[in-house]
């Protein structure tokens, strides 16, 4: 099997083209295999992209993540996968399914852009205490499940230590959720660092997660509701904007998509 290794803002893929998930393989043991940062390609996630209609174009993706379980949803996975399918067919737009849901995705020459679904926002879902001082977290589910704490330094929080703790909440229970630190970081801006379940480790970069804080930014007077650019850990920021005819519903998530190697799978 010929696979891309591909980060999206830092978000790092293997990415395997034209196979589906439903094939002989045992996928989430395959996802396991070769994420494993010490004996694998190492990477966040296994994506499966496979082209379905050319006019229009329309792809089928599926992410696992690092632990095998399967992502709902996964903004820099679709976003590799459109930059792959740029690479390989020349669509320049594209529709994106992934778990039932369909996308919308466009790639220029610097970036690729996706549609996130926004659905329910619920303020103040859980309180925790963080480096001493009370801390309120709100969910926001952007195709997967999010929680979003505003502090005034991401720096100063251990996101893994405080994350698998959010992570693993029983008023979150069974599923449990992703976590975000947010903080701002000027006009129109935020700083974000992000606790990935199904990584179950501090991430790079999450596509979902900066959406999510934008929301949740949004709802607390940080940011208005237009372009925000959102700085994470890989230094590769996205940023997130409404989309025109959705703008209540539906966010675009962009930002640059990087082809690091590819090879051939034994």
């Amino acid at each position: 099997m010929r696979f891309r290794k591909i980060h999206g803002a830092g978000n790092d893929f293997v990415l395997l083209s034209g196979h589906e998930p439903d094939d002989d393989k045992d996928w989430p043991k395959e996802a396991e295999r070769l994420c494993a940062r010490r004996t694998g390609v190492g990477a966040d996630g296994l994506v499966l992209s496979r082209l379905v209609s050319e006019a229009p174009a329309v792809l089928d993706v599926t992410c696992f993540n690092a632990d095998g379980s399967i992502a709902t949803m996964c903004g820099n996975a679709l976003r590799c996968s459109a930059w792959a399918a740029r690479r390989d067919h020349g669509f320049q737009q594209m529709r994106l399914r992934m778990a039932g849901v369909v996308h919308e995705a466009v790639v220029s020459d610097d970036s690729v852009w996706v549609t996130v679904e926004v659905s329910q926002i619920l303020p103040r879902r859980l309180q925790t205490v963080v480096n001493g001082r009370p801390t309120w977290f709100d969910s926001a589910h952007t195709g997967t499940e999010h929680v979003v704490a505003i502090v005034g330094n991401v720096d100063a929080i251990d996101p893994v230590v405080v994350g698998r703790i959010i992570r693993h909440h029983p008023d979150l229970a069974p599923l449990g959720t992703n976590v975000n630190f947010v903080q701002s970081a000027g006009h129109q801006a935020l700083k974000i660092r992000t606790y990935e379940r199904g990584v179950e480790a501090e991430t790079l970069s999450c596509g979902s997660g900066a959406v999510a804080a934008v929301v949740v930014a949004t709802m607390r007077g940080l940011v208005a509701r237009r372009a925000v650019t959102v700085h994470n850990r890989a230094g590769e920021p996205l940023t997130v904007r409404p989309h025109n005819a959705r703008p209540n519903r539906t966010q675009w998530v962009g930002g640059p998509v990087t082809n690091t190697f590819e090879g051939v799978l034994a």
